[in-house]
């Protein structure tokens, strides 16, 4: 199978952009209705988590499921009904709540109203954690900083490995993954109440390892290209490249991919939003590189070189060759 990255370039860069648009509507929705563009976890806004777990070791407990709509009840009369509420596992049988800051005594009569109601609990599976909303802020700033930290590292690197353009417009095809998945986040976030935490920003970070990674190779193979035949036409050469390293590059993300859908499917709870983060990432970034990445460089350098001879130019049939 021979791609024709260049002669089809328009196709991709219309995906991209359609996939952009929607990232932005849904970031806007999200600032609109929660006040940020994704829906920000208890490590980033501060509040009290309390996840709780019926004792179904008494079967009359769990013979019924828990509604979201009951425990609202419970928080309403404890003045929380601005709190968020989640029914989880597959017996319905867990719920998380999201509340403000709660001390004490507040987190104590809490539990006992919903242990009231809904219990007995099952002490070992239930967890209350508590985080202000300046360690959430700080936490917040810090990996945004990183972020943007690992985006000029990554700048530098290129322009000295390659030149500034390859480095620009690698980190235009990096933005269109870490913004796409954020973007993402926002959907699920409105849609399914998903909430990001502070391993988001992790997943964010190795987004832009991978990512940039698959992109390097392929720039790597035009610049060798490119040094062997200086006279051949930039869409041949980029054609070329992407043929020649995209088995790799398929093979790559098919080996991550393996283990990050194991760890979505079969791992704990707390690791499902970083698993998920990483498989949108990690194929957004084999998209990316292999098609946007590579026709973005093809266009930028057409500018800027004169129009190929007829000599250079792929027919038909070369093309169509394996």
């Amino acid at each position: 199978m021979r791609l024709n990255i260049i002669q089809q370039r328009q196709l991709w860069w219309k995906i991209s952009s359609a996939l952009a648009a929607i990232s932005i509507l849904a970031m806007i929705g999200s600032w609109l209705t929660l006040g940020s563009p994704v829906r920000l976890g208890l490590d980033f806004a501060g509040g009290t988590l309390l996840q709780l777990e019926r004792d179904c070791s008494n079967p009359t407990v769990c013979a019924t499921p828990l509604e979201a709509g009951a425990i609202r009840s419970i928080l309403d009369e404890q003045d929380l009904g601005s709190s968020s509420v989640q029914v989880v596992g597959d017996a319905q049988q867990a719920m998380t709540i999201r509340a403000r800051s709660l001390n004490v005594e507040e987190r104590t009569q809490l539990e006992a109203s919903l242990n009231s109601a809904f219990g007995p609990f099952d002490i070992q599976k239930s967890k209350i954690d508590t985080v202000g909303p300046a360690i959430g802020e700080r936490l917040l700033v810090a990996g945004l900083l990183s972020l943007v930290i690992s985006f000029l590292g990554i700048v530098i690197y290129l322009t000295l490995r390659f030149q500034l353009d390859y480095a620009v417009l690698a980190m235009v095809a990096l933005f269109h993954d870490v913004f796409i998945t954020v973007g993402s986040f926002s959907i699920l976030g409105l849609v399914m109440h998903l909430e990001v935490d502070s391993l988001f920003l992790v997943a964010l970070l190795t987004i832009t390892g991978f990512s940039v990674n698959d992109t390097v190779v392929i720039y790597d193979r035009i610049r060798e290209t490119l040094q062997l035949h200086p006279d051949r036409s930039i869409q041949a050469i980029v054609d070329d490249a992407v043929n020649q390293t995209l088995t790799r590059s398929i093979n790559t993300t098919l080996t991550v991919m393996l283990p990050l859908f194991s760890i979505f499917f079969l791992g704990g709870e707390t690791l499902k939003t970083f698993a998920l983060a990483l498989i949108i990432g990690f194929a957004l970034g084999a998209y990316s590189s292999i098609f946007v990445a590579s026709s973005l460089l093809s266009w930028w350098r057409e500018r800027r070189q004169p129009p190929a001879s007829l000599g250079d130019m792929v027919t038909p049939q070369e093309a169509l060759e394996p």
